[in-house]
């Protein structure tokens, strides 16, 4: 089973099918996963991309025969997995996999593991010893003598109410919007949640195609976003919103069609928790931080720093009471839903920001973009170790307040940046910021990125 080796990150389950993740596979590891956790009644929700069927299929088939229950969600985004453990647990529900690639390509495809809560497993807890069950079946185990309970649940009203009891958009105007699935899960939703509110909806890239036929559905890309912007502007929308694959990411155009660093979208939504949760924590990762900090400090609540990922992020708002946290990479996490990510609840609470205080997105970013400018997070694709590469860069800075709590973070006065290797894919990416200066900012990303070049 060398194979599993080959598609274990920090945070999931991802690899190139079928070499590096097949059904077989994807059925161990699952029944690896209920034998470490002592899940009995699995939430199961997949993809739209072509090899998720056949690996659902094989998941649930497994469990059943061991005697765990099948909750099957169908096509599903990963919060709607999410959504269905920590909400079902009443109904026993105490386990969940979702079967994504998230924003890699068509020819990719992986397995997202939670727990009871919907609480992630994670290479700090359990995914290690799951691998490792997982690597000990030299065959099947027998079947159970008697067979999990299978449900089929494409319903979405619990969670659509979930969603619209938290974002509360009544008195929302009718605003114009721009939303690009990216052909990816979030075109169902989107119908789903349309009746409930004012807007007019532009859908772009709307059916679900898992062949990803306008281009793979990561709008941190830069080439990824142009579809998206000139929409915006041609259909003169008051703002736009894309998806990647499994939506539990969202990304924001302003009326202009300029695309906005979820840098800017992390502290608006901070200011708007903490205007209806007084005090608060918000936890932020590394990469980019003065703007979060400054809001924060601005809306009187405290800021909290943890590692990447969602597994991470998910821990350390469960741990801490975070009411909200936000990934530079546009996860978002609100306390309210079960401390996960959503793609949805962001863009419907930018628009409840927007209408009370009578600006568009681009008025609302706009000082923030001048008192924090940021580069944008810049993907170098890696042909050396990681390792290596970050020694050089802290010796290169050993003068500024170094932070290696994830990645290489390194700090001055007016300047800051990190550098840290992607947990899924060979990239290494780099965040510069300033404190007000355009020109530095260039001047340094320039300067990073030339001693960088030669090294990756």
């Amino acid at each position: 089973m060398a194979a599993s080796l080959r598609c274990i990150t920090p945070s999931d389950i991802r690899g190139r099918v079928p070499d590096e993740l097949n059904a077989a596979l994807a059925a161990r590891i699952a029944l690896a996963f209920v034998r470490y956790t002592a899940s009995r009644h699995v939430a199961l929700g997949r993809d739209v991309r072509p090899s998720s069927p056949e690996l659902a299929r094989a998941i649930g088939k497994a469990l059943l025969a061991q005697g765990v229950s099948v909750t099957d969600l169908g096509l599903s985004g990963s919060e709607e997995l999410y959504f269905a453990v920590f909400n079902g647990e009443a109904a026993g529900i105490d386990g969940g996999i979702m079967v994504t690639a998230s924003h890699n390509p068509a020819e990719y495809n992986g397995m997202k593991l939670v727990g009871p809560g919907a609480a992630p497993i994670c290479q700090t807890n359990g995914l290690p010893e799951i691998v490792r069950l997982a690597e000990t079946m030299t065959a099947m185990p027998d079947a159970a003598a008697s067979p999990g309970h299978y449900a089929k649940q494409p319903d979405k009203s619990a969670y659509i109410r979930r969603i619209l009891d938290i974002a509360r958009p009544e008195k929302l105007p009718p605003f114009r919007i721009v939303v690009n699935s990216g052909n990816g899960c979030a075109g169902p939703v989107i119908d789903a949640l349309a009746p409930h509110l004012p807007f007019e909806l532009i859908r772009l890239h709307h059916r679900p195609d898992g062949r990803f036929p306008n281009g793979v559905p990561n709008p941190l890309l830069p080439e990824n976003r142009r579809d998206t912007s000139e929409a915006v502007i041609r259909q003169r929308a008051a703002l736009g919103i894309a998806w990647d694959g499994d939506f539990d990411r969202c990304f924001f155009f302003d009326e202009k069609g300029r695309f906005i660093e979820s840098a800017y979208v992390v502290g608006l939504l901070a200011a708007a928790m903490l205007a209806l949760h007084p005090g608060a924590a918000i936890l932020h990762d590394a990469r980019v931080v003065w703007n979060t900090e400054d809001m924060v400090a601005r809306a009187h609540g405290r800021t909290i720093m943890a590692p990447s990922s969602h597994a991470l992020i998910k821990a350390a708002m469960r741990q801490s009471g975070a009411i909200y946290g936000g990934e530079m990479s546009a996860h978002h996490y609100f306390r309210d839903f079960g401390c996960c990510d959503s793609g949805i609840l962001p863009w419907l609470l930018v628009c409840r920001l927007m209408a009370e205080q009578g600006q568009p997105l681009s008025a609302l970013v706009a000082e923030r973009i001048r008192a924090f400018p940021v580069s944008g997070e810049i993907s170098l694709r890696l042909k050396t170790p990681a390792g290596a590469i970050l020694n050089t860069v802290r010796s290169r800075y050993a003068d500024g307040v170094i932070n290696e709590s994830d990645g290489l973070s390194i700090s001055y006065p007016d300047f800051r940046f990190n550098l840290r290797p992607s947990s899924t894919e060979p990239l290494l990416r780099l965040n510069v910021e300033t404190r007000g200066d355009e020109r530095l900012l260039h001047d340094k990303t320039r300067e990073l990125l030339a001693l960088l070049q030669p090294l990756v």
